[in-house]
């Protein structure tokens, strides 16, 4: 038995998820002026919007498009897009994937910087931040002092032999940092957490540097999953408790 590759609404339904609604919603335009799906007009979009693996997975919905429906207007295509957008709209899985670095055409994905942002700016009571190194991030520091300003409650629980607590400096007394109680004990503190609320979290592979958010290649997953994230932060909390005495203040 064979496998059929993905058809036109399939490819569509992936198209959707991947592109931000600004973004989306140009191609839609663009749709609705195309011709078919060789117009040139669709070549110079792929082109104007260089992202890794777009514009194959844009290309393997026009080959779907000529091959399935080469019959159907370009507005029929962006129609097709538009609803697989509604369809996406008020559901979120509970876990999406997160990298730095180049993205594929694989799966869909989202960048950490944008996502670390995210997941601070979402906080309305409680951010709970783990990270084994920390430098460079002017923007989560401000992201941070502005989450302070609304209310939010701040612990950052951070490796002290790499001096990640140097770039919150201008956060002292506005949030709580945490270190290994024994810093000469062996082992780290290398979870790299940032978790908002008891709801959200993004975990992965990613310090809080400048290069691990953008540049290099990293790992991680956002969690929507409320009972996974409450007992991600009870354990954290935990450890910064007198029970475990893993951790003290910094």
């Amino acid at each position: 038995m064979t496998s059929r590759l993905p058809g036109l609404p399939a490819l569509l339904a992936a198209l959707s998820r991947r592109l931000p609604a600004e973004r989306l919603a140009d191609l839609q335009d663009h749709l609705h002026m195309a011709d078919g799906p060789a117009d040139p007009l669709l070549d110079r979009w792929s082109a104007a919007h260089p992202a890794a693996g777009l514009s194959s997975q844009l290309g393997a919905v026009r080959a779907a498009w000529q091959d399935e429906a080469p019959g159907l207007p370009g507005s029929a295509i962006a129609l097709s897009l538009a609803t697989a957008e509604a369809c996406e709209q008020g559901w979120e899985p509970s876990a999406e994937l997160v990298v730095s670095g180049p993205t594929s055409p694989a799966i869909p994905v989202r960048l950490t910087s944008g996502i670390a942002i995210d997941v601070i700016r979402s906080a309305s009571d409680a951010l709970v931040i783990a990270s084994f190194a920390a430098y460079d991030i002017a923007e989560i520091v401000t992201e941070l002092r502005a989450a302070v300003g609304r209310g939010v409650r701040v612990d950052l629980l951070l490796e002290e032999s790499t001096s990640a607590a140097r770039v919150f400096d201008a956060l002292q007394g506005q949030v709580r940092i945490w270190h290994r109680a024994d810093g000469s004990a062996p082992g780290s503190l290398h979870a790299k957490v940032i978790a908002a609320d008891r709801r959200i979290a993004l975990l992965g592979s990613a310090n809080l540097t400048s290069r691990a958010l953008s540049d290099n290649v990293e790992i991680g997953v956002i969690l929507r999953d409320s009972r996974a994230v409450a007992r991600l932060v009870d354990h954290l909390g935990w450890l910064t408790g007198p029970g475990a005495g893993y951790l003290r203040p910094g």
